[in-house]
């Protein structure tokens, strides 16, 4: 008789893995947010060594844990898988000059984030801004427009997430120093139809100073050439999402405290000088990969800003 009152054997094949969810492993990166399930320990990706990964938290502390282990990425428990890049201590990424003139190969350079082949996209290279790369290609020669930003910070930041696709254009980014010199400015530059100038405002909301200053400048005789946008936050730091620092938001700052010395005296940072502040920036700068790290509202001015001084001639 073949019947089997019982069936087959319940010990055969992998019983053990039946009904337990399987974890996903994800490739190792740098500045990778991870936590440690046990201690809850979280902070970015610094170093691969010796078998063990080193994570940074946001004040700076490190602190070491098997590779071999499991992590809470964005909250999802996943394995480590081998880095596709290497993962060590690099240097702060240095100042960013003007970005379009004739320099560098078009997938990069110094100050700007790497750009990285995706399986999906058939192996291509993908800029830090998310545009195909184009590779083999000599930076083109600036064009007579220009993108002008408030100051060094925001340069830097586009730099790094945009540099390629801007020497690729023939884009060219100025400091203004601040938005109150942007009228004068503009007076020397003279905007026309071949020259037109683009322009990142801080904190560009009614009422503000900035939006006056920019409502002044599109409404005088310049404004046909020129387009003003901005993102709503205070500082381009805000622009870099927290998660990135291991945060849940940006802390509050009050009107009376000079906000940059807050939010590294909030976070625990050194702000009593202004090189602090200036390594407080490059550590923020530093957890920037990809247009993925930043927030929407600054995103779209930008490609709005590229796209505008870089139309084509009518």
């Amino acid at each position: 008789m073949d019947d089997d009152r019982y069936g087959s054997d319940v010990l055969s094949g992998d019983w053990r893995s039946r009904g337990v969810k399987k974890v996903r492993q994800v490739p190792l990166e740098r500045d990778m947010v991870l936590e440690d399930p046990a201690t809850g320990w979280a902070g970015a990706v610094v170093r691969l060594e010796a078998g063990n990964v080193e994570l940074e938290d946001w004040k700076g502390r490190t602190r070491s844990f098997p590779f071999s282990g499991q992590f809470l990425l964005e909250g999802e428990l996943v394995t480590l898988g081998r880095p596709q890049a290497p993962v060590g201590r690099r240097g702060a990424p240095g100042a960013a000059g003007p970005a379009g003139a004739a320099t560098g190969t078009a997938a990069g350079r110094p100050g700007s984030a790497p750009a990285v082949r995706h399986a999906s996209d058939g192996g291509r290279l993908r800029t830090a801004s998310g545009s195909f790369a184009v590779e083999q290609q000599r930076a083109r020669v600036a064009l007579p427009s220009r993108i002008m930003v408030e100051g060094k910070h925001d340069a830097e930041l586009v730099e790094k997430v945009w540099g390629a696709d801007l020497r690729v254009e023939g884009v060219v980014v100025e400091e203004l120093s601040g938005v109150d010199n942007l009228a004068s400015v503009l007076d020397e530059f003279q905007p026309s139809r071949d020259r037109r100038v683009g322009v990142l405002v801080d904190h560009l909301v009614p009422g503000s100073k900035e939006s006056r200053f920019a409502d002044a400048v599109m409404r005088g005789k310049w404004g046909a050439h020129v387009l003003v946008v901005g993102h709503p936050f205070v500082d381009v730091w805000q622009s870099v999402k927290p998660s990135r620092l291991g945060l849940a938001a940006w802390p509050v700052i009050p009107r009376s405290i000079e906000w940059k010395k807050g939010i590294c005296q909030a976070l625990g940072w050194p702000h009593a000088e202004q090189a602090d502040i200036a390594r407080a920036w490059q550590r923020i700068l530093g957890r920037v990969r990809t247009f993925a790290d930043l927030e929407p509202q600054l995103l779209g001015r930008v490609e709005e800003l590229i796209d505008f001084v870089t139309e084509p001639r009518g």
